[in-house]
């Protein structure tokens, strides 16, 4: 029996770290065992999962796994983005041209900032009272 061929790639974003497989086929994209309609609600977040494939007119060519942990949605479907982007590479390295001038390979750096002491959140002060 012949070895499935398949290409991973690690993406990252605010808290969220994603672990991505392309396995060649139909185009379907699972996210932690479930249909990526059903994992991420918003229309905008799952376009932005498929950025890599347009910009490398590699759509419906790939089956995508993905086991992502971690943050909110944003930072998921962004983190999952990534990843498919470095698995791209793996696929064609002639594929980074194009993804770097489309900003898909560079990391995110912008993170929540963190608390200080004194206050409510990162820059929220409890309200003045004058009395």
């Amino acid at each position: 029996m012949a070895q499935q061929v398949q290409y991973s790639g690690t993406g990252r974003r605010k808290d969220s770290s994603a672990r991505v497989r392309l396995v060649p086929g139909s185009g379907k994209i699972t996210v932690n065992g479930r249909a990526i309609e059903d994992y991420i609600p918003f229309a905008n977040l799952r376009a932005i999962v498929n950025q890599p494939f347009a910009a490398t007119k590699t759509e419906g060519q790939y089956d995508v796994l993905v086991n992502v942990r971690g943050g909110g949605f944003s930072g998921q479907a962004g983190a999952t983005r990534h990843g498919i982007a470095r698995a791209l590479l793996a696929v064609d390295p002639d594929f980074r041209d194009v993804l770097k001038k489309a900003g898909l390979l560079t990391r995110d750096p912008r993170m929540k900032e963190r608390r200080k002491p004194g206050l409510k959140k990162a820059r929220k002060a409890a309200q003045f009272s004058k009395r």
